[in-house]
């Protein structure tokens, strides 16, 4: 079996932690080394269930999108969660490596992923780090890309909701549902920073989650008012293109990584160590909500 230092090896090759952002520390979290490593199980979120469902599942390494750690900690007594997630990792020889922003940005990472199953072509980042990975690939925040052919607001909606996994949550939509899409922009994870990066693109319909109100209105009112303006101040509704907007559920979108993180790994392993893991995706949504009123 591989060792977790070639596991570790693969992983950054395929997600180089010198692509996160400075604020994050992704990368090996929980483990030993030397321990081997026959069984990846692959979740969004280490949350204690989470984490519990792979050790019965008899992992050696769990591998997630999100941090177990967001922020310096000074302990990891069992006074708290995490402490405890630690605990049960350690005493199962159990490793915890984390792809975050890292995986993010990378050729088929976490944008990436979500924008090809959602049916885009000609992808490319939708805020550029103006770097290449090793195969020459352009690595950057999001991804923006065309559709292989125009269908309305409301088909793709449906589209991205049937791509994702399901959650109580479901998508929200802001625009003309009759609109027609054909550029699409993405983001998994918070995305209302980017907006100005998203007008820049030419984007007819932006896919993120996180969306707070003030600056989701103040996007659509900025680019409601920017038409008007195209529109020879024409206050005819039929001559405006609307913006539009699709809100997701945040850990059901950034999961859709592991459809590729999957074999990826696999192969990345082999190819270090001449061993190819058994990896398992719990395909669970670990978004927090699990009962909304309509």
């Amino acid at each position: 079996m591989a060792t977790l230092r070639e596991t570790v090896q693969a992983l950054e090759k395929l997600y180089p932690l010198e692509y996160a952002e400075k604020w994050d520390a992704p990368g090996l979290i929980v483990g030993d080394l030397s321990a081997e490593v026959n069984r990846i199980v692959c979740v969004c979120d280490p949350t204690l269930s989470m984490v519990d469902s792979a050790l019965s599942m008899g992992a050696d390494l769990i591998v997630t999108h999100h941090p177990l750690f967001f922020k310096a900690v000074h302990e990891v007594s069992c006074n708290g969660v995490r402490g405890e997630i630690v605990r049960r990792l350690v005493t199962s020889n159990c490793g915890l490596w984390v792809g975050h922003t890292n995986a993010d940005v990378a050729w088929r990472g976490v944008a990436h992923a979500a924008a090809d199953l959602f049916g885009l072509r000609n992808i490319r980042p939708l805020v550029d780090n103006n770097i290449l990975d090793s195969n020459g690939h352009s690595i950057g925040l999001g991804r923006v890309g065309e559709l292989g052919e125009k269908i309305s607001l409301r088909d793709f909606a449906k589209r991205v909701f049937d791509v994702l996994p399901h959650t109580q949550l479901g998508v929200q939509v802001a625009g003309n549902l009759d609109s027609i899409v054909s550029t699409v922009a993405v983001l998994p994870g918070s995305g209302d920073s980017l907006f100005d990066a998203v007008r820049e693109s030419k984007a007819d319909v932006y896919v993120t989650s996180d969306l707070r109100h003030h600056p989701a209105t103040d996007a659509i009112e900025q680019a409601l008012y920017e038409s008007y303006l195209r529109n020879n101040l024409n206050h005819d509704c039929e001559n405006k293109v609307y913006p539009m907007l699709i809100n997701t559920p945040h850990s059901a979108i950034e999961s859709l990584w592991f459809k590729y993180a999957v074999d990826d790994i696999a192969d990345a392993v082999n190819e270090v160590s001449g061993e190819r893991p058994q990896i398992v995706w719990l395909g669970e949504a670990c978004d927090p909500w699990n009962y909304v009123i309509r």
